[in-house]
């Protein structure tokens, strides 16, 4: 499943920014919710954990989850949780790092080993061993967005970004319905250009509503790492507008993309 291995290579390029710093480098604040590299990491290895109780044991998965979704109810933050979830863990700084790093090769591998199609559980609707992959590598992508701003440096993508383009399009209904709106009828037309220049054209063409440009600043959008005026994405016409402005390819409540510059990678 090519999946598996783009998550795995997503991971490993995040591990090449983050693996060499030290407590300092973790401890910078990035543009997401005041959130630390070492928060983002934390982040992203308590929902790989999660991933991969969901693949090998569904009853631990419920076990993991049912305390989550309770301080939730209670009005507690995910941060808090994941705060309590690291220090039980005693993980932090380079402990985390390299707990992390297992274990995305250990998911990873999982992954792989899967049938594509079998169904797993998550915190919403069940969900295919492809897409549960799928999702841990636009999250990997997405959070890493903050790490390459903060520490300043241009992310050189590769076409495993095709991955996140199509979670993009498949949450087109999911934007306006999250934020309590009417879902339109019809979709706009894409028209992306790949990181290997190839061209990516989705849905039916039309006239009156279609988007056209660079499909990293597209999954940019969609992920909310970037505000829709931020980026050259050419956007035409009432639906394709009212997508960009609100666009969410992640679960959850309705959530607002970034403010015009808000978000940007640090010079």
């Amino acid at each position: 499943m090519q999946q598996a291995q783009d998550f795995l290579d997503e991971s490993m390029a995040l591990l090449g920014l983050v693996g060499p710093l030290d407590a300092d480098g973790l401890a910078q604040v990035t543009g997401f919710k005041n959130w630390t590299i070492e928060h983002v990491i934390g982040h992203l290895h308590l929902w790989n954990h999660a991933a991969d109780l969901s693949l090998r044991d569904e009853a631990g998965f419920f076990e993991f989850f049912g305390p989550v979704a309770k301080h939730l109810q209670k009005g507690g933050t995910m941060r808090e949780f994941e705060a309590a979830w690291y220090a039980e863990k005693g993980l932090s700084g380079d402990d985390l790092i390299a707990a992390w790093e297992v274990l995305f090769h250990e998911l990873a591998a999982r992954f792989a080993a899967s049938d594509p199609s079998a169904r797993v559980k998550w915190a919403g609707p069940d969900m295919s061993v492809r897409s549960s992959a799928t999702a841990r590598l636009m999250e990997t992508w997405a959070h890493g967005q903050e790490v390459y701003d903060v520490l300043g440096v241009r992310r050189e993508n590769t076409d495993r970004i095709g991955n996140i383009v199509m979670l993009g399009v498949n949450t087109f209904g999911w934007s306006f319905k999250v934020h309590g709106q009417p879902v339109p009828e019809t979709m706009p037309h894409l028209n992306l250009t790949a990181p290997s220049g190839a061209v990516w054209t989705y849905g039916e063409p039309n006239e009156a509503d279609w988007i056209k440009g660079s499909a990293e600043e597209f999954c940019q959008v969609v992920t909310q790492t970037r505000s829709i005026g931020d980026t050259a994405l050419v956007v035409h016409g009432p639906t394709a507008k009212a997508w960009m402005d609100k666009a969410q390819c992640f679960a959850g409540g309705a959530e607002q993309p970034p403010k015009p510059g808000e978000r940007r990678t640090k010079e």
